[in-house]
């Protein structure tokens, strides 16, 4: 922020305004500047203990507490013919710029604005106070963080010149969803001088202070990449795919549940480690001994490659984490070199969502990010229904550049699943259905194509063809 101006800190109870005060205090001291914290609604007391929680000292740092101030409001001195009121604020207001005018610090919070308008009464008052606090602290070259809750804000909303006094507003929110913890967010309301990001930041506050996610806008990264097919190591996926997926692109997996669309996606992150890339796997929905146990009984040796890091699984409760979060997790997998990200599935992120809408602008924003990074993106998407026309929760299929699709067919009284590609941008693919199996032992097995199908357009896929077309699983071939 600009140096030696006024900034206006709000936000509901509870969003971490003193927090983010002391953080602010805290880096001034670490740079060996003076700071001052002047409180009117905590004590130094409660003051120790939010730092204590985040492990800080503030042993050295001058504060003015509220118990100092009332010692100039005694009652004898409300017998003149001024207002109670005005005499008070007078007297605060005096205090507090003499404290100041002896500490002389670079960087002061006031802490809030709340209790001095009650001292005002009227936002004339309050304005004119906080004119004449403005220009000393100008003079004495300060910036100013003033704090004020958003609770009751009918005096400052009959004055809304008061906000034109700042040259920075910045709002912090905490809401709650219908299920799971509560989320915060910041947004930047002005800032003078200062180009910044607007729209909504989410944030957490954690041990050690105010961790903030800002938000992705994948135009701002650009990278210079070789655009290659990434192979999967089943030679007939990859002809069905014309030579695999496309580094820098987004591939999306569809299908029923049961259709085995995470370990299609599982085969992939193997056969990058059999590179020696990396890869990431987000799961809302699985857990992860549950993905390791299916991929060992596979054949994939999936679990050595978690050791080795070559593969990282990260279980999510769509509960627990912010969208704002959960990008800046995959942004910090992807500057360390990662190459596949997989978000299984799209359901449980829908779930992290306030809406549909957000969910599909931020999903752009990330998909967009990581193309221009050269990485490969597998998105996957349960669709409901298992075999009558099964429908996505929600159309995400025009931010793929790939659509996978999986469904399952009939084979005289026998349940299969079939395999096709219903685009691809970045080059060729076939259009032919194959079938997609998987195997003990051997894990993911693509047939040859198979073109005597009846009734695909209705949604229910019936093969006529002969059953000598159909994968023999090692059993039936022993």
């Amino acid at each position: 922020m600009p140096r030696d101006c006024f900034y206006l800190v709000q936000g509901d109870p509870g969003s971490g305004k003193t927090t983010i005060a002391l953080q602010f205090l805290l880096e001034g001291q670490r740079l060996g500047e003076s700071v001052f914290y002047i409180t009117l609604s905590e004590t130094t007391a409660e003051l120790e203990k939010i730092a204590r929680s985040h492990g800080w000292t503030l042993t050295d740092m001058p504060k003015l507490e509220l118990s100092a101030i009332e010692s100039l409001l005694r009652p004898e001195e409300a017998t003149t013919v001024f207002h109670p009121s005005e005499l008070e604020l007078n007297n605060v207001a005096r205090l507090i710029l003499a404290e100041t005018r002896k500490h002389r610090p670079t960087r002061v919070v006031f802490d809030s604005l709340s209790e001095f308008r009650l001292l005002a009464e009227t936002p004339l008052r309050y304005r004119r106070q906080l004119l004449v606090l403005k220009q000393e602290f100008a003079r004495l070259g300060s910036t100013v963080l003033l704090l004020d809750d958003k609770m009751d804000n009918a005096l400052l909303g009959s004055d809304p010149h008061v906000l034109s006094l700042t040259h920075g507003v910045i709002e912090m929110q905490q809401y709650s969803p219908d299920y799971g913890k509560s989320r915060r967010r910041l947004r930047v309301l002005k800032m003078r001088g200062v180009k910044f990001r607007e729209g909504y930041h989410d944030y957490v506050i954690e041990m050690g202070g105010l961790r903030l996610f800002p938000r992705l806008v994948a135009a701002e990264h650009h990278t210079e990449f070789k655009r290659e097919a990434v192979t999967s190591g089943v030679e007939e996926l990859d002809n069905l795919l014309g030579g695999g997926l496309d580094a820098g692109t987004t591939a999306l997996i569809l299908g029923p549940a049961g259709t085995g669309k995470s370990t299609l996606a599982l085969q992939y992150a193997c056969q990058l480690a059999r590179q020696g890339a990396r890869s990431m796997l987000f799961m809302f929905d699985e857990t992860m001994g549950i993905v390791l146990e299916r991929a060992s009984k596979l054949g994939l040796d999936l679990r050595a490659y978690v050791r080795d890091g070559l593969v990282t699984l990260q279980q999510l409760d769509p509960a627990e984490i912010s969208p704002g979060e959960f990008a800046n997790r995959i942004i910090e997998k992807v500057q360390s070199g990662c190459k596949l990200v997989v978000i299984d599935t799209l359901n449980g992120y829908l779930s992290a969502m306030p809406g549909e809408k957000f969910l599909t602008n931020q999903l752009h924003e990330l998909s967009a990010y990581l193309n221009q990074q050269g990485v490969l993106t597998i998105f996957i998407l349960a669709q409901h229904g298992l075999t009558v026309s099964p429908e996505a929760p929600v159309d995400l299929s025009y931010l793929a550049d790939t659509v996978v699709n999986l469904r399952f067919f009939e084979v005289r009284g026998e349940v299969k699943k079939a395999l096709s590609v219903i685009k691809k941008r970045s080059g060729y693919h076939e259009h032919t259905i194959r079938e997609f199996m998987l195997e003990a032992d051997r894990g993911v097995r693509v047939g040859e194509p198979l073109r005597e199908f009846r009734g695909i357009l209705t949604g229910v896929p019936e093969f006529v063809g002969t059953s000598r077309q159909m994968l023999k699983r090692s059993s039936d071939e022993g």
